[in-house]
């Protein structure tokens, strides 16, 4: 494995806001990533090579307020990932997608994770479906310019016996 995954800092900022530009139409603040990285420190990773960063996923963990007397867990969402194209097909994405999957469900309990994902995109749709997602509802003209979204969901699994 030619790369590393490692915990976002403050300092990778404009490198992960480069790739997000680069590789996705949805465009975060800078506010936002921040906001994010401090209330979810550890699900919002990136990935390395050769010391650069060339991939990242962000995610978030959402407790709503009938989680407590409703006996559901809380859900993980994965808000944005992405890849440089020229590393793409190297593992970089799942690596992210795993890693980032195995800590909301033993850090923070989450029972499920969901995500939303353009209808037409895919690569990616095939690659969360290699994982265990699955297209749960259309959202209708979800995107800006139009593009109805897929929400994907998948039950995680706790490895704690």
């Amino acid at each position: 494995m030619a790369f590393r995954l490692r915990d976002f800092r403050p300092e990778d900022l404009e490198r992960v806001i480069y790739i997000n530009r680069t590789c996705l139409p949805e465009n975060y603040s800078s506010y936002f990533f921040m906001s994010v990285h401090k209330n979810f420190p550890d699900l919002f990773l990136v990935a390395e090579e050769d010391g650069e960063i060339v991939g990242y996923i962000m995610c978030r963990v959402e407790r709503g307020f009938l989680h407590r007397w409703s006996g559901k867990a809380p859900k993980g969402h994965v808000i944005s990932i992405a890849v440089l194209p020229e590393h793409r097909r190297k593992g970089i994405a799942t690596a992210l997608l795993k890693e980032a999957l195995a800590r909301m469900s033993e850090r923070y309990g989450a029972g499920e994770c969901y995500l939303e994902v353009r209808v037409s995109n895919t690569p990616a749709i095939s690659l969360y479906r290699k994982l265990g997602f699955e297209e749960t509802k259309v959202v209708p003209h979800y995107y800006l310019d139009g593009e109805d979204a897929y929400i994907m969901t998948k039950v995680l699994e706790r490895d704690n016996p």
